[in-house]
């Protein structure tokens, strides 16, 4: 069975002002994500699973359907707030779903395979599809998941802070920790710094990070429902708290389930976190159109 590309697409860009997942930046009209999900065809996956709102579900099928039709197969989930909560009563103040793992979570039923989860307003490049590929066809099983890591310096912006999972391994490259970093950015002397609740702390710009570029068995899918339940009863008062896929991850870790190879690329990132990041994405896929690395029209 070909794995399965799940691709987070329900953020509600509030930091962008727009619905950057299907904003246009190839040659063609092409998205971000179109790229993603061309590599993950020439790498091998057979099906692409979207997870978007339901509000805007409409406008991104018309997007996606005639590009994609014929190319992958291609599923939708919506991520709602109320999902997997239960009788829970949801406080008024949370107006948003609960995170990304809560958005993976919402994919039971609808995956039942090895999959990739990326976001859908990154770039990764090719050589993480291709591995991503290796490892769901190969090596994943219950008690094996994998990170595609990104050296931290290659996936920074340079119009404000960033998120990013930094990962510790061990001599086997198994991850050892990972923690969610919410606010990294390079200060004014040059040093790659995050802040936390407790001040600025600097950080190696050689730093393995995750991306958000996961592979997965699809038992992962059941072990974050339980997870889920357990942070909903520490957290359905928090308005801004997020169920985040490196908790999964680093729970599977440290709880001895199994282990996390964290398999490196050199690939540079880049992506739209914020409206200033966008002619330096366009720029990027110019010379990669220029260069041959992709065609002037993904899908003709």
């Amino acid at each position: 069975m070909k794995p399965t590309l799940v691709i987070l697409a329900a953020g509600m860009a509030s930091r962008y002002g727009s619905m950057k997942q299907t904003q246009s930046f190839g040659p063609s009209g092409e998205t971000i994500m179109e790229y993603s999900i061309y590599d993950a065809i020439k790498a091998g996956f057979g099906k692409v699973v979207f997870i978007i709102r339901e509000d805007f579900a409409e406008a991104f099928k018309n997007i996606v359907e005639p590009k994609l039709k014929g190319k992958i197969i291609t599923d939708y989930v919506y991520q709602k707030l109320e999902s997997f909560t239960g009788a829970r009563t949801i406080p008024a103040e949370r107006t948003k779903p609960w995170g990304t793992a809560h958005a993976v979570l919402c994919c039971k039923g609808k995956v039942n395979e090895p999959f990739a989860v990326i976001n859908a307003d990154d770039f990764y490049g090719r050589d993480g599809f291709a591995k991503a590929y290796q490892f769901l066809t190969k090596d994943v099983a219950d008690d094996c998941y994998a990170i595609i890591g990104y050296e931290l310096k290659k996936t920074l912006s340079d119009n404000g802070s960033v998120s990013r999972g930094v990962c510790e391994v061990d001599a086997k490259n198994h991850l050892t920790d990972i923690k969610e970093r919410t606010k990294i950015y390079r200060n004014e002397k040059g040093v790659i710094t995050y802040e936390d609740e407790s001040g600025l702390h600097e950080v190696s710009e050689n730093a393995s990070v995750s991306m958000n570029f996961f592979g997965f068995a699809a038992n992962v899918i059941d072990y974050s429902e339980t997870l889920f339940n357990d942070f909903l009863d520490k957290n359905i008062t928090n308005p801004k708290g997020e169920f985040f896929i490196p908790l999964v991850v680093d729970q599977f870790v440290q709880s001895g389930k199994g282990h996390v190879k964290v398999i490196p690329t050199s690939a540079q990132w880049f992506g739209v976190t914020y409206k200033e990041d966008a002619p330096v994405v366009q720029a990027s896929i110019d010379k990669l159109v220029a260069g041959g690395e992709y065609p002037n029209n993904l899908w003709a």
